[in-house]
C-alpha cells in the first residue's frame, strides 16, 4: 500500500468511525492501520479470519467492531471469543481508558491477540487464553461482548458469570434473531435490539443487549 493509499484509508477510517460518533485522534487512527497490517500480513500464513482483501477487513472488522461503542457501559469489558482481535482491540484503541479482557480459546488467535497488543501498546489490554466458561476474574465486567457467538441462550451460559450484577451483555448479530429472543434463561431479559449501520456495508446488523432480570 503506498501513501496515498493509506492516507486515503486513514481518512475513512475517521470517517467511517465518525459516523458511529466515534471520534479518533492520529495515534488512534495510526493503530487501526497497524492493526489492519498485523492482520493482513499474519493472515496469509495463518488464516485468521475468511476475509482475505484489506478493504473487507476494515469494513467488516474494525468499523463493525466500532458499532459497538455507544452501547458500552463502565470501565470494564470483556470480549468472548474474540478470534483476531474484533470487536475488542477496535475498541480497546477507541477507548484508552478503559479496561480490556480479550478471552480466546484457540491458541494461534489468542497469541497473535498478544503479539498485536504488544506491538500496539495497549496498556489497557488483557489477553485471555482459555474458554469463556471457565474463566473467574477476581472482579466482574460492566460490559461483555460477543460477535457471532452461538446463539443468545448460549452466550449468556458461557458467559453470563462475568457480567456485574448491573452490567450488560452486548450480542453482535447479522439479522434480527427474534426465535433467539424468547429462548433466554429465565434469569435474563432481552432490555434493546438495535439496528445498526455499518458505514460501507449494505448488510443487516444488529447488537442486542442483555441483561439480569
Amino acid at each position: 500500500m503506498n501513501a496515498i493509499e493509506r492516507h486515503e484509508e486513514r481518512q475513512r477510517l475517521a470517517a467511517g468511525a465518525a459516523q458511529l460518533g466515534v471520534e479518533l485522534d492520529e495515534w488512534q487512527l495510526d493503530s487501526l492501520q497497524k492493526l489492519l497490517d498485523e492482520v493482513q500480513s499474519t493472515n496469509a500464513k495463518f488464516n485468521l479470519t475468511a476475509i482475505r482483501d484489506r478493504e473487507g477487513m476494515l469494513v467488516k472488522h474494525v468499523l463493525d467492531s466500532l458499532t459497538l461503542q455507544t452501547y458500552l457501559q463502565g470501565e470494564r469489558i470483556a470480549d468472548i471469543g474474540t478470534g483476531p482481535g474484533f470487536p475488542g482491540l477496535p475498541l480497546a484503541i477507541a477507548n484508552p481508558r478503559r479496561r480490556f479482557a480479550l478471552i480466546e480459546s484457540v491458541a494461534k488467535k489468542a497469541r497473535f491477540v498478544q503479539m498485536t497488543t504488544d506491538a500496539l501498546g495497549c496498556a489497557n489490554v488483557e489477553v485471555v487464553h482459555g474458554r469463556a466458561e471457565g474463566y473467574h476474574p477476581a472482579r466482574l465486567f460492566d460490559t461483555v461482548t460477543a460477535r457471532a457467538l452461538a446463539s443468545l441462550a448460549d452466550f449468556v451460559a458461557y458467559a453470563g458469570h462475568l457480567c456485574a450484577p448491573d452490567g450488560v451483555m452486548l450480542a453482535m448479530k447479522g439479522r434480527r434473531p427474534d426465535a433467539e429472543l424468547t429462548e433466554l434463561p429465565r434469569r435474563w431479559c432481552v432490555r434493546a435490539v438495535n439496528r445498526v449501520q455499518v458505514p460501507g456495508l449494505t448488510d443487516e446488523r444488529h447488537i442486542v443487549e442483555i441483561v439480569k432480570s
